[in-house]
């Protein structure tokens, strides 16, 4: 396998999980009844807390994850670009065919790191969603006599 291949297997592989392992950690939340609040006191106060947090967190755990922006560009863009902006300078020096071999070379680069970044940041903004919705979860629930950790 190339290390084109590897490293776009690694940004899709990144992509599809990541909003998985984001979701499942709001589910680590663990709630110990401090004050004997019975099965069903606990059931209808995690309900309460739960639509209270996501009010304030703009996030549903229940609705999977949040729905992040899709990268903007990427290596096709980034060689495209790249290409006709090498071809414009290949023409110049007096080969525009090595020109633009060099510019999609360099742009696919660029454009493959920018894309990474794009994930990196949408997933941050994920995991800040998912961070909002458990402290708030969390207070709520200490304010009712529980125990949360």
């Amino acid at each position: 396998m190339s290390t084109k291949q590897t490293l776009s297997a690694v940004v899709v592989t990144a992509a599809l999980l990541g909003p998985l392992f984001a979701v499942a950690a709001w589910a680590q939340l663990q709630v110990y009844p401090a004050k004997g609040q019975s099965p069903q006191q606990q059931q209808q106060d995690r309900f309460e807390c739960h639509q209270w947090a996501v009010q304030q967190s703009g996030f549903d755990p229940t609705m999977g994850a949040p729905a992040a922006a899709a990268p903007t560009t990427g290596a096709v863009g980034g060689a495209a670009r790249g290409a006709a902006l090498g071809a414009v300078g290949g023409a110049i020096g007096g080969n525009a065919g090595r020109g633009a071999a060099i510019g999609a070379g360099t742009g696919a680069l660029f454009g493959t790191m920018r894309r990474n970044s794009q994930i990196r940041e949408a997933q941050q903004g994920s995991n800040a969603q998912i961070d909002a919705y458990n402290r708030a979860l969390g207070a709520c629930l200490t304010g009712r006599g529980y125990t949360v950790f």
